[in-house]
């Protein structure tokens, strides 16, 4: 397997994602951009929040390793074959999720767009990575963002694949 990607930061030995994400208030124009098909399932969740996850998504097949949870979070993703895909999906089974993922650049950050599908029909995700903590707190999000979601559980791509949608938003 080839490590593929480590959100380690300089001078530090651990691998680090920061991001935020909100409820998408409503879609902005999607004209010319192209949205990837995302396939993901997990194969071990953690109370801790610690998880293992697959992804097929386009042309890749990803397992990730995700430790911590919040704004910080430990993230390791390593590229996988499609038979290794093919051979560890079936343990997913019940804790998956299907979506839809554009990237829309704004201002100095890529704006992941995820518009699901299946049970989640309907409920529309924005996340954005940061660099740093700092980063984080100065961004002001576009207009069409709604509710931002960081911090709640129940919006979590892990609960929404295995509990699917909130009650709030089902």
């Amino acid at each position: 397997m080839q490590t593929v990607q480590s959100r380690a930061e300089p001078g530090r030995p651990d691998a680090a994602e920061i991001e935020r994400k909100y409820l998408i208030r409503e879609l902005p124009s999607l004209k010319g951009v192209k949205g990837e098909a995302v396939l993901q399932g997990y194969l071990a969740l953690d109370a801790d929040g610690a998880e293992v996850r697959l992804r097929h998504i386009g042309e890749k097949y990803l397992e990730t390793v995700k430790t911590g949870s919040g704004l910080r979070r430990g993230e390791f993703e390593t590229a996988i074959s499609k038979d290794q895909f093919d051979t560890l999906w079936p343990a997913t089974e019940g804790k998956r999720l299907e979506k839809t993922r554009y990237e829309l650049d704004y201002e100095q950050h890529s704006i992941y767009l995820d518009v699901y599908h299946g049970k989640l029909d309907g409920l529309k995700v924005a996340e954005v990575e940061f660099e740093s903590e700092g980063d984080s707190h100065s961004f002001n999000p576009p207009p069409w963002f709604g509710k931002e979601i960081t911090e709640e559980a129940s919006y979590k791509n892990r609960s929404l694949a295995t509990k699917g949608l909130p009650k709030s938003q089902g």
